[in-house]
């Protein structure tokens, strides 16, 4: 049974920021311009204030070609990327820059989670995409076996890692979907800091905001459990932040949608616990791992391991519709 495999993400610019279309390409709208094309195979959105559209326009051709350039280190999908040869080989010397980075910044998570962010959680993953693949799988899910063989090749603390090299225990394979947005997301924010952009939403998988709106309003951002949500269940306001959503319905692995896409790498199990996670903090990067591990945590597992993370707010869903706010006050 072919599927297709979305991004995991579960969050949707406010529509009421701008009302803008989705389509690939630059194009003025009013005051800004924006930007609507693809970052890692998802949709992805910049609005952009800037008074030369000349200078817009040559911005946009820096951030589209850094969003390329990213994308044939990070991607989980394209056989040329760096991170496929690692997975292929189990090791890399001179690794991309970029990728030494995302891991050094993955280990930092993972242990300031207690494990619940781990990239090598994708023999899991690909366990489950597998089984629920063949048009007789079992409802109930991968056989234990199949599971047990999958999470004895998960584990960061199997991958070495530093600028010169990067090697990794046998038949281990690291994703970096919970992260890679958001350093993308990032990155596109430092090319437009450092040309001298005040105002601007970027959306490359996660938001994060440069200054307020044109206005001097702050930027509102809709959090929504899917992608197609029609209207935000909360509304966001944020100036110079990022924010992320991980949601377990943002893809389900099999019909009866009992089994989502964010793995337990401690316990190779599809927890239930919230309908959405959304956390805002100062980058990307941290919104992005937050919110993927947070959705694998207890409340008060989530509100002991943001005290390493001051400038975090986290907004819970939970699965039964009970919503609390951790963290920083917004």
């Amino acid at each position: 049974m072919a599927k297709t495999y979305s991004r995991r993400r579960a969050i949707a610019i406010f529509a009421a920021v701008a009302g803008l279309p989705l389509l690939t390409g630059a194009r003025s709208i009013g005051d800004p311009v924006t930007w609507n094309g693809y970052a890692l195979g998802a949709p992805a959105t910049l609005i952009l204030n800037h008074d030369d559209r000349a200078e817009a326009g040559r911005l946009i051709e820096r951030v589209v070609a850094e969003v390329a350039r990213l994308e044939a280190i990070l991607s989980l999908y394209r056989q040329d990327s760096a991170l496929v040869e690692l997975n292929r080989v189990g090791f890399l010397i001179a690794p991309p820059s970029d990728l030494a980075a995302l891991l050094d910044a993955s280990r930092v998570f993972w242990n300031k989670t207690a494990g619940a962010f781990d990239p090598t959680v994708q023999p899991l993953w690909a366990t489950y995409r597998d089984h629920f693949s063949r048009p007789d799988a079992d409802p109930t899910g991968p056989s234990q076996g199949d599971l047990g063989r999958a999470f004895s090749r998960v584990g960061f603390g199997g991958v070495r890692s530093d600028e010169d090299k990067v090697v990794m225990g046998k038949k281990m394979a690291i994703t970096l979907n919970g992260i890679a947005q958001g350093y993308i997301t990032d990155r596109i924010v430092d090319i437009l800091r450092e040309a001298g952009v005040t105002s601007c939403l970027v959306d490359m998988g996660e938001e994060r905001a440069i200054g307020s709106r044109q206005d001097g309003s702050p930027w509102r951002v809709g959090l929504a459990e899917s992608q197609d949500s029609e209207r935000p269940d909360q509304i966001v306001r944020i100036v110079d932040r990022a924010v992320a959503t991980s949601s377990m319905s943002g893809f389900r692995f099999d019909e009866a949608g009992k089994f989502g896409h964010i793995i337990d790498p401690r316990k190779g199990a599809v927890p239930a616990l919230y309908r959405r996670v959304s956390v805002v903090a100062d980058d990307a990067v941290t919104a992005d791992a937050l919110s993927t591990a947070f959705n694998l945590m207890q409340e008060d597992s989530i509100d002991s391991a943001i005290q390493s993370f001051p400038e975090v707010t986290v907004d819970l869903v939970h699965a039964g519709g009970l919503r609390t706010r951790l963290g920083r006050q917004i």
